[in-house]
């Protein structure tokens, strides 16, 4: 981990908890209502992200909420779903780990609390979304609810990459701006050749420095590649930077990882 930014550990959640929270999300899908103007495509490359994002209250006030994204072109034009609704959904973000029980459960489970543990998305690095002063203190948990494949988008990292810290941040824009967020800096250019894919089975587990570069492929499959993911922070000494679209709020503070 120290020296190539992210850990593989096979296994780490049995096949009964992948199936537990991916049953959970059946439920929450089949029973989502979301209103026309809610419907929000998600994506990560930079000019979608300033236009779908930044232009909505709905993503940036998602932080203490469950709320759903969509897949491009899955929507006509009238807000109606061209596809089935289960096959519509990127993400859903962005408190299931507080208000959802299963993923609670996963989330603060003795697993993941362990001591000692850690220190198509375009190319990018956590902590350009969730920064913090010092760097170094985010840890991104990856979690496969089924088997990731090369063919079915899993994830592709520059090794090391994690040393070389971090030059764009995604920050609130000032007030009046036309959109809520807006990226500083810039992104290096990448080579493909960098990469090397993490294929891993279902029930496995991905930790990702906030500073490794990574990214995942299109899903070119007929499989779904469902995973959990979160991210936790070592609080003392740390400083979450105001500037970040993600705030703990007064109704959900950033819970402890070990309540």
């Amino acid at each position: 981990f120290h020296e190539d930014g992210f850990l593989v550990l096979e296994q780490f959640f049995s096949a009964e908890e992948c199936e537990s929270m991916r049953t959970q999300i059946q439920r929450i899908v089949a029973e989502m209502e979301v209103p026309p103007h809610c419907r929000t495509t998600f994506s990560t490359r930079e000019e979608e992200q300033l236009q779908a994002q930044g232009s909505s209250d709905y993503f940036l006030t998602s932080g203490d909420k469950i709320r759903f994204f969509f897949e491009k072109g899955v929507l006509d034009e009238k807000g109606n779903f061209l596809i089935p609704k289960e096959k519509s959904v990127s993400k859903i973000g962005h408190a299931l780990h507080a208000y959802d029980p299963v993923f609670k459960q996963i989330t603060h489970s003795p697993k993941v609390q362990q001591p000692g543990i850690g220190g198509e998305v375009t190319p990018h690095q956590d902590a350009t979304f969730l920064h913090t002063e010092p760097l170094g203190r985010i840890l991104g948990f990856w979690i496969a609810l089924e088997d990731a494949t090369q063919e079915n988008g899993c994830l592709w990292f520059i090794p090391g990459s994690h040393t070389n810290g971090i030059t764009r941040r995604m920050v609130r824009a000032a007030s009046g701006a036309s959109t809520c967020v807006e990226f500083v800096g810039s992104e290096p250019a990448y080579e493909d050749k960098q990469f090397i894919p993490l294929p891993i089975s279902k029930g496995g587990l991905i930790l990702i420095h906030g500073e490794v570069v990574h990214k995942s492929e299109l899903n070119s499959s007929e499989s779904s590649r469902h995973v959990f993911t979160f991210h936790v922070m070592e609080a003392k000494g740390t400083t979450w930077s105001k500037e970040n679209w993600l705030q703990p709020t007064p109704e959900l503070p950033f819970p402890s990882l070990y309540t």
